[in-house]
C-alpha cells in the first residue's frame, strides 16, 4: 500500500467522501464507544473505578467470566478439530466433486442460518419432551447447561475453521509432500513433517476466529446455558433488561472488550504471518495431492459423515418441526405455524428484510468507497480510518449494541426507537468484509489500467464506473451478500435496539423461544433461510444482468 506523501495535493473531489466517511466512523463508532466507556468509569460526575469494582466483586459475575473462557476454549479446539477434519477430506482425499460440493454446501448452511437454528433443533431433539429422549426413554436427560451449549457453537462455527483452513491447505504445495514421500517418509510421517507444520498458521488462526466467535456469541448461550452455566454476554443483557442496570452492563460488557481485543491483536498477528505458507518463485509440475493412508482416510471420512448426517438432521427437525401444531405433544401436521408467520410476525419479517436491503445498499456504496480511498489514493490518516472501519466488526455484538443504546438513547442525539440506528449499526458492523474484499481485489490491479483510462481522456468518474468498478464486482457481491445474511440474521447487538415501530425476525424467533412456542420458532426460521437464500440467488442473476462478465470473473479468482 502507498504511502502518504505530505507533498501531494489533496484531490478538491475527494474532501466530501474523506470527510463523510470520517463524520460516519465518528458518529456511528468513536461516539458510542467513549460514551460507553464514559459510564463505566463515571460516578456522581467523577472518575471512579467502583462500577469495575462492584461487577468483579460478585461471584456471579466472575463465574460468568470465567465460563465464558472455558466454553471459548472448548469450542474453539473442536470447532478447529472439526473444521481442520473437513478441510482435509475435501482438498486432500481423491472424492467425486459432487461429493465435496455437497459437504462444502452442508457445511455453510450455519451461514445462512439465524445464529440459534442449532439450538432450537437440540432443543427439540434432546430438551423437554425431545425426540431422541423419547426414544430412548431417558426423561431426566438436561441438554442445558455447559454441554448443550458447547455442542450447539461447535456446530454453528466450525464452518468458519473449515473455510480458513481449506484455503491454506489449498495453498500447500503438494510437490512438497511428494518430494517427502519420494525419501521414504510415510504418509503419516508426510503428514508430520510436512502438512501439519505448514498448516500451524492457519490452524492458530480458525482458533483465535473461532474463540472470538464464542467469547461474543450472545443468543446460543441465551437459549442453551441456563442459570447454572451463565457467561459474560447474557450477564450484560440480563443486567440491562431484567434489573434496568445499564450502568452495570455496560461495565459487564466493557470486560468482555479485554479478551475480545487480546484475540483479535493475536489474531492479526498470526494473519501477518502469511510467510509460513509455501511460496515458490518457480513452480514445477503440479502433482496429485496425497492424502493419508486408506485406514486414516476412513476414520476421517466415518466421522465427517457423522457429523454431516447429524447437522442435516438437526436442520430437517426444524423443517419438520414447523409443519407441526405443538413440537412433542399433538404431532399432527399443519400449516397454521406458516400462517402465524405471516399475519402476527408478518411486521417482523417486513421489516426486517427493509432494513437489510437498505443496510446492504449503504453499506456497499460505503465498503466500496472507503476501500477504494484506502488503496487507491495518496491520502491522510488512511490506517487509521481502516482501523476504524473494523473495530465495531472486531468488538462483541453485545458491547456493540449496549454502546449505541447508552450513546443514542439520551441527547445530543437520539436515535432510540428508529429504523435509522438499526440501519447504522449494521453498516458499521458488519461492513468490513466488504471493504476488506474491495481492497484485496483492488491490490490485484495494477493502477496502470486506470491510468491509461485517464490519459485515453476519460474522466476519473468514467473510469471507476466503466473500468475500476466491473473489475472488482465479485468484491462487491460478496460484502453485498456478506451484508444481507448478516442484516438479516443479527441479534447480538440488535436485540438491545428493537422497539415497537421496529421488530426483527430473529428476534420474533427468541421471543418464541423463551415462550415454548418452538413450532413458530421453527417455521420463521425457515422463512428466514428461504429469503436469504433467494436474495443471494437475485443478487447473483442482477449483476450478472449489468455485467455480463460477472461469472467469468468468478471463475477467475
Amino acid at each position: 500500500m502507498r504511502s502518504f506523501d505530505k507533498s501531494t495535493r489533496l484531490d478538491p473531489a475527494l474532501v466530501p467522501l474523506w470527510v463523510g466517511l470520517w463524520g460516519f466512523l465518528g458518529l456511528f463508532v468513536l461516539y458510542p464507544l467513549v460514551r460507553l466507556i464514559y459510564i463505566v468509569f463515571t460516578t456522581d460526575g467523577g472518575v471512579s473505578l467502583i462500577n469495575l469494582i462492584k461487577v468483579l466483586m460478585s461471584w456471579y459475575n466472575r463465574k460468568a467470566f470465567f465460563n465464558s473462557l472455558a466454553l471459548a476454549t472448548a469450542v474453539s479446539t473442536t470447532g478447529t478439530f472439526i473444521g481442520f477434519l473437513f478441510a482435509f477430506a475435501v482438498t486432500r482425499i481423491p472424492l467425486p466433486q459432487p461429493v465435496k460440493w455437497f459437504l462444502g454446501a452442508v457445511v455453510v448452511l450455519p451461514f445462512v442460518s439465524p445464529p440459534f437454528t442449532s439450538s432450537i433443533a437440540l432443543t427439540m431433539v434432546l430438551g423437554p419432551n425431545g425426540l431422541l429422549l423419547k426414544l430412548l426413554h431417558a426423561p431426566d436427560f438436561n441438554i442445558y447447561g455447559f454441554w448443550g451449549t458447547w455442542i450447539a457453537e461447535t456446530l454453528t462455527y466450525f464452518p468458519v475453521a473449515f473455510l480458513t483452513l481449506t484455503a491454506v491447505l489449498k495453498a500447500i504445495d503438494p510437490n512438497l509432500e511428494d518430494a517427502a514421500m519420494s525419501m521414504g517418509n510415510t504418509s503419516w510421517g508426510t503428514f508430520r513433517t510436512v502438512t501439519l507444520p505448514l498448516s500451524i498458521p492457519g490452524l492458530a488462526n480458525a482458533f483465535l476466529l473461532l474463540f472470538g466467535s464464542s467469547l461474543a456469541d450472545f443468543s446460543t448461550p441465551l437459549v442453551m446455558a441456563g442459570h447454572s452455566f451463565p457467561v459474560l454476554t447474557t450477564q450484560a443483557y440480563l443486567q440491562i433488561t431484567g434489573m434496568y442496570d445499564i450502568q452495570g452492563g455496560a461495565t459487564i460488557s466493557f470486560i468482555l472488550l479485554v479478551p475480545a481485543l487480546l484475540v483479535y491483536l493475536l489474531q492479526h498477528y498470526w494473519v501477518e504471518q502469511r510467510s509460513y505458507v509455501t511460496i515458490t518463485g518457480k513452480a514445477g509440475a503440479p502433482s496429485v495431492v496425497k492424502g493419508g493412508r486408506f485406514f486414516a482416510e476412513a476414520l476421517i471420512l466415518t466421522i465427517i459423515s457423522a457429523i454431516t448426517l447429524f447437522i442435516i438432521f438437526l436442520y430437517s427437525i426444524i423443517f419438520l418441526g414447523s409443519l407441526m401444531k405443538v413440537w412433542g405433544i399433538d404431532n399432527s401436521f399443519t400449516l397454521e405455524n406458516y400462517v402465524y408467520v405471516f399475519t402476527v410476525g408478518w411486521e417482523a419479517v417486513k421489516d426486517t428484510v427493509l432494513i437489510a436491503i437498505i443496510s446492504t445498499f449503504i453499506g456497499s456504496a460505503i465498503g466500496v468507497t472507503t476501500g477504494y480511498l484506502i488503496n487507491r489514493k495518496d491520502l491522510p490518516w488512511r490506517k487509521t480510518l481502516e482501523f476504524m472501519s473494523l473495530l465495531n466488526y472486531v468488538l462483541p455484538g453485545t458491547v456493540v449494541g449496549i454502546a449505541y443504546a447508552v450513546a443514542f438513547n439520551s441527547g445530543p442525539i437520539v436515535l432510540t426507537g428508529t429504523m435509522s440506528i438499526i440501519v447504522a449499526l449494521c453498516v458499521s458492523r458488519y461492513d468490513a468484509t466488504g471493504i476488506r474484499a474491495t481492497i484485496a481485489s483492488l491490490q490485484q490491479i495494477d493502477p496502470s489500467i486506470e491510468e491509461a483510462s485517464l490519459s485515453l481522456g476519460a474522466s476519473r468518474f468514467t473510469t471507476f464506473f466503466r473500468v475500476t468498478l466491473p473489475l472488482i464486482m465479485p468484491a462487491v457481491t460478496t460484502g453485498m451478500r456478506y451484508l444481507f445474511v448478516v442484516s438479516m440474521t443479527a441479534v447480538s447487538a440488535t436485540i438491545f435496539l428493537v422497539s415497537v415501530r421496529w421488530s426483527l425476525l430473529t428476534i420474533r424467533i427468541l421471543e418464541c423461544i423463551t415462550e415454548l412456542l418452538f413450532a413458530q420458532a421453527a417455521a420463521f426460521s425457515v422463512v428466514l433461510v428461504l429469503i436469504v437464500f433467494f436474495a443471494i440467488g437475485a443478487i447473483a442473476v442482477l449483476f450478472h444482468i449489468i455485467y455480463p462478465n460477472y461469472y467469468r470473473q468468478l471463475r477467475r479468482l
